[in-house]
């Protein structure tokens, strides 16, 4: 079992920034690629970002290349997502997953095994 526990959301002016954090526990965090999700009210889970085990790799959707950037402390057991130039789009709640294989499949939910219960991002206009 891995635990996941997010952090960092709250409420910010377009064009600012937030770091989500998300701290895990029980087996090994290195063993893992660790997803960012997203989801609003009546849409479906939308993958953000996804990083490798060893952090090497990285893997964006197109919306938010350049503004979110995806990392992790294998020491700390934590992944975070850095995020700049922020936009009322991307108000949601954020969950970070846990994923045993890293391969084009990190998009999808279906391929993560631990989920977080998500931290609340809301960007103003």
């Amino acid at each position: 079992q891995v635990q996941l526990v997010e952090s960092g959301g709250g409420l910010v002016q377009a064009g600012g920034s937030l770091r989500l954090s998300c701290a895990a526990s029980g087996r090994t965090f290195s063993n893992y690629a660790m997803g960012w999700f997203r989801q609003v009210p009546g849409k479906e889970r939308e993958f953000v970002a996804a990083i490798s085990w060893s952090g090497r790799n990285t893997y964006y959707v197109d919306s938010v290349k350049g503004r979110f950037t995806i990392s992790r402390n294998n020491a700390k057991n934590t992944v975070y997502l850095q995020m700049n130039s922020m936009k009322p789009e991307d108000t949601a709640v954020y969950h970070c997953a846990a994923d045993r294989v890293w391969d084009d499949r990190v998009v999808y939910t279906t391929e993560y095994d631990y989920w977080g219960q998500g931290t609340q991002v809301t960007v103003s206009s």
